[in-house]
């Protein structure tokens, strides 16, 4: 992307930008609604600015500078895949009509538009990913980099635009849920929440954020004042098996994750959602289920658990569990009194679906 970007500011860098030019802080307003709710992705198309002061942006090295959609893969299933061009690298963005990824049992009140009643839009907050979840194909990228609150706030913007949502009609949820971890990136994640808050228009109670369970995050997560929902990627009944799935917990246990998110003042009726990858054999067993609700219980949290057959990738040796194994194993929690959503897989074949994210542009794991 040329020149330096406006896109991630908010009002009031926007207004440090314009003071610099010896412009009112209006004009910072006029742009932070034309990038933001109107969704302009070029100065010169910001018509509300005069002339000169859009050619005295671009000469002084400024530029929209909001990421764009560079490739899209169609699933079968209605989701959409996206690789978005965020300086030269890409990075992935998925979009699920009818597809929540975590469910709130509310979606009466969408106005349909397009086929769609509701959408969910699955975010990265990094290139690639540092904690290593064994089942999982970002994994295999490794860490690339950090995105910028302009490059996770980006897209959203894109895909927004892409579908013509409105905001004020049609129900839009975000999950953090792509490439990356969230709370390894923390400043430039809650900076680009308080963007699609402030700017953009997105309640945070429509936004959901994924942790494999950083606890210095969840404990600065716990001190925000407004924050989006959490979600905690459990995946294991025991300390055991999480090690072996998961390396990240040798260093902060299921005890530790829990204790933190103990800290967490939750609102009336907030719950606190467990995602479970189930893996055939190593972690979809009834005794395992059994040992999730003991330690549910143990936490006293408001707990909700989202249950995931494990999706497919190549060179990751697991399986995917047997459809009677994930019934068996959400009986198990709903007999306990645990609320249990057995997760879609929304995306397979296009490589979207929960732990296939890899820049994958065609075959079995090629990447971009």
């Amino acid at each position: 992307m040329p020149g330096k970007a406006l896109f991630g500011l908010d009002v009031a860098g926007l207004t440090a930008v314009m003071a610099g030019l010896g412009q009112k802080g209006y004009r910072a307003k006029q742009l932070a609604q034309a990038m933001y709710r109107e969704r302009v992705s070029a100065l010169d198309e910001i018509t509300t600015l005069p002339v000169e002061l859009r050619q005295r942006l671009t000469e002084e090295g400024w530029a929209v500078g909001r990421p764009q959609i560079a490739e899209s893969f169609k699933s079968v299933d209605g989701t959409e895949r996206y690789l978005i061009q965020v300086g030269a690298q890409t990075v992935e963005t998925v979009w699920m009509p009818e597809g929540d990824e975590s469910p709130d049992g509310d979606d009466g009140d969408a106005a349909e538009l397009g086929g769609w009643k509701r959408a969910t839009i699955c975010v990265s907050s990094q290139i690639g990913c540092a904690v290593n979840c064994q089942f999982c194909l970002t994994a295999k990228l490794g860490m690339q980099r950090n995105l910028t609150a302009g490059e996770i706030a980006g897209q959203v913007v894109a895909v927004l635009e892409r579908h013509k949502v409105e905001l004020n009609k049609n129900r839009v949820n975000l999950v953090f849920m792509g490439m990356g971890e969230p709370f390894l990136n923390y400043d430039n994640f809650m900076s680009a929440v308080r963007l699609l808050m402030n700017e953009v228009g997105i309640a945070a109670p429509r936004m959901t954020v994924s942790t494999s369970g950083i606890v210095p995050g969840i404990l600065r997560f716990a001190q925000e004042p407004v924050r989006p929902r959490l979600a905690i990627s459990l995946n294991a009944p025991n300390d055991a098996v999480r090690e072996s799935v998961m390396p990240i917990n040798r260093k902060w246990s299921i005890g530790d994750v829990l204790d933190a998110v103990g800290t967490i003042a939750f609102k009336n009726r907030e719950k606190i959602t467990f995602e479970y990858v189930l893996l055939q054999g190593v972690t979809d067993q009834p005794e395992h289920a059994a040992e999730v609700v003991r330690l549910l219980r143990k936490s006293k949290l408001p707990a909700m658990v989202n249950l995931i057959a494990w999706n497919p990738g190549p060179g990751i040796a697991y399986a995917s569990p047997k459809n009677e194994d994930v019934l068996r194993f959400q009986a198990v929690l709903l007999g306990a009194g645990v609320q249990t959503y057995i997760r879609r897989p929304r995306g397979r074949d296009i490589y979207a679906a929960c732990g296939q994210l890899k820049r994958t542009t065609a075959g079995a794991g090629v990447e971009a």
